[in-house]
């Protein structure tokens, strides 16, 4: 199955050098997912019972090679909670890429939404890739989650006119 992607972005960056520089390494990774490889890797990593750290783990040396750093640290220093890391980190110079991996809690312990506060905390990004199941079985004999569409579907209210937030796009990778 290959992977999908739904971009929201706020109108007022759409067009900036920054986000065409956001746009190029979503394309990178897109096509890079989409390789018989990295589809295969990526179907193994979603079987029931693995964790998220198998799907990450499946195209961190790519990542690697765009330049992500894995669980960078020292991003939200200036909060409270400094232990929150993102799972991977692109620095932009002026800007950075937040990539989060999510599998098994997506929706139904709303890791989707806090990776969005995530990024809104965040001082040095304002763009968040967010990798999340198409289909997702916790067991067996379960009928799949449609998390991809579910996500999509509920992101879809910060990038209305009127309500917009802080984070200037956001890259949603339906694996």
């Amino acid at each position: 199955m290959p992977t999908l992607r739904h971009i929201y972005v706020n109108p007022e960056f759409e067009a900036t050098a920054e986000y065409t520089q956001v746009s190029r390494v979503s394309d990178a990774l897109l096509a890079h997912l989409n390789e018989d490889d990295a589809r295969a890797l990526l179907a193994a990593a979603n079987l029931p019972g693995i964790s998220s750290a198998m799907v990450q783990n499946s195209f961190a040396k790519f990542t690697d090679g765009l330049g992500f750093v894995s669980e960078a640290k020292g991003l939200f220093s200036t909060y409270e909670n400094k232990a929150l890391r993102p799972d991977f980190y692109l620095d932009l110079g002026s800007n950075g890429i937040l990539m989060e991996v999510e599998r098994g809690k997506t929706t139904t312990n709303n890791m989707d939404l806090l990776d969005v506060w995530k990024t809104h905390l965040c001082l040095h990004a304002d763009y968040l890739f967010l990798m999340v199941p198409q289909a997702l079985k916790h067991n067996d004999t379960m009928s799949p989650k449609k998390e991809y569409a579910s996500v999509v579907k509920r992101l879809s209210s910060f990038f209305v006119p009127g309500n917009f937030i802080n984070v200037r796009a956001l890259h949603i990778f339906g694996y």
